[in-house]
């Protein structure tokens, strides 16, 4: 089932999306202060971004729309390939373990991510 998000009437659309990977981090939520609201008048309207600068961090930065800015191509592949990568390391320890706590060695066709 996929999620719906409804935008309110006179409320202008995000340019940026949940989990969407920035070179400020990747965005984890979305808030906005409607023009006439008291938080407009003091941190000016439109969406804010919160980002968390990297996935095993604590960290979080609150963005504003204009102060986001997208990775290139070549930086989202990068990273991507980097996790990607790093995902497999941990995928062949996890069988070293496993092979370990068994006492058998194990195919590859054995282990199957799903």
């Amino acid at each position: 089932m996929q999620a719906t998000i409804t935008i309110p009437h006179g409320w202008k659309y995000p340019r940026f999306t949940l989990g969407q990977r920035t070179e400020q981090g990747i965005i984890i939520g979305i808030k906005y202060y409607p023009s006439e609201s008291l938080l407009a008048h003091e941190y000016e309207s439109g969406w804010r971004y919160l980002v968390m600068l990297d996935i095993n961090s604590i960290d979080e930065g609150n963005h504003l729309e204009n102060e986001i800015k997208l990775l290139t191509p070549q930086e989202l592949r990068a990273e991507i390939q980097t996790e990607i990568e790093k995902c497999l390391r941990q995928l062949e320890l996890l069988k070293y373990e496993l092979k370990a706590i068994t006492g058998t060695v194990m195919k590859n066709s054995e282990v199957r991510m799903g």
